[in-house]
């Protein structure tokens, strides 16, 4: 198929632009590279594969690549609560605007795979799991526009949204800030952490099958269109204390304190549930303790805090 990325270059289309390729896909990627990645390189060989640096806001562009496209991909977004926060009108126009000018752009055949942040749940109900049906409660401007968007998106027949869980793993264009991320840096370079809300819980989903469960609803889109999907591990409903022991089991040295200081602006506490998407067949590859032992050993290789968006 013919598939245009917006934000191909980021954190997730460092590893899904590769993979859709490696499936025979032509991909278009669309990316400002902001963040001055280099992590398509090797797309480059690839007849299949053409880049342009541009900006995913600018209509007369996002309408001319669009026209030949069979499946939209918008990944372009000011990803995160604090970056939000330092650029509201960047993260209004990238994350919520470009997203509705998408949709109101492609044709009724067309169809669009989006992802959104499970923060939207916000402070979930102690006595249930957060599903699909949930009600969405975003705090921040990030989960808010996210929020927004998905709505655009699932308002017209042809698309899929996946609420992705925390993202964690290694990839060519790397974020360290991320919770699973950031905390094994800090293990690996400093042997400790200070962490704040640790009996706060959340999800979290490796970045290879964030990727895979793209191609997934790729494969499988008649089945799954018109619906939302939780995208995260069913093991790995953990507190911030919980994932430190888990780090701590593969890093011994690594010391972690709890502090009453600090809050985290999404104020995700939440226990969500991932039953809808695996109904439909699809099955997770990478648990946590792989994907922190991917993370120590890519961490011997990476010691610059570049690759964090804040």
């Amino acid at each position: 198929m013919k598939i245009l990325v917006t934000g191909g270059a980021g954190y997730i289309g460092s590893i899904l632009v590769p993979m859709l390729l490696n499936k025979g896909h032509a991909v278009t990627v669309i990316d400002n590279f902001m963040f001055k990645p280099n992590s398509l390189s090797d797309c480059c060989a690839n007849d299949n594969f053409n880049v342009i640096r541009g900006d995913a806001r600018n209509e007369d562009l996002i309408c001319q690549e669009m026209a030949s496209a069979d499946v939209i991909i918008p990944l372009a977004a000011l990803v995160g609560a604090p970056l939000c926060k330092t650029d509201p009108i960047g993260t209004q126009t990238t994350n919520q605007d470009a997203v509705e000018m998408i949709c109101r752009l492609a044709s009724k055949d067309q169809r669009i795979l989006m992802p959104v942040t499970n923060s939207g749940y916000g402070i979930g109900d102690k006595n249930s799991e957060c599903t699909e049906e949930s009600p969405l409660r975003p705090i921040s401007l990030y989960g808010v526009t996210k929020v927004k968007a998905e709505e655009a998106v699932l308002a017209r027949e042809n698309s899929i949204t996946f609420r992705l869980a925390t993202v964690f793993g290694m990839a060519p264009r790397m974020r360290t800030d991320l919770l699973v991320n950031d905390f094994t840096y800090r293990a690996v370079h400093d042997r400790a952490v200070v962490i704040f809300e640790g009996h706060f819980k959340r999800n979290y989903i490796h970045i290879q099958d964030v990727a895979r469960a793209f191609c997934y609803g790729i494969e499988h889109f008649d089945a799954m269109k018109s619906n939302a999907y939780n995208v995260g591990l069913d093991d790995a409903n953990l507190s911030k204390l919980e994932l430190a022991a888990a780090i701590q089991k593969q890093v011994p040295n690594f010391v972690f304190l709890e502090a009453p200081i600090g809050e985290d602006p999404d104020k995700r506490d939440y226990i969500v549930s991932n039953a809808k998407l695996a109904k439909t067949g699809f099955v997770t590859e990478w648990g946590l303790d792989r994907g922190i032992k991917e993370l120590i050993k890519g961490y011997t290789i990476l010691r610059d805090s570049v690759y964090a968006n804040v």
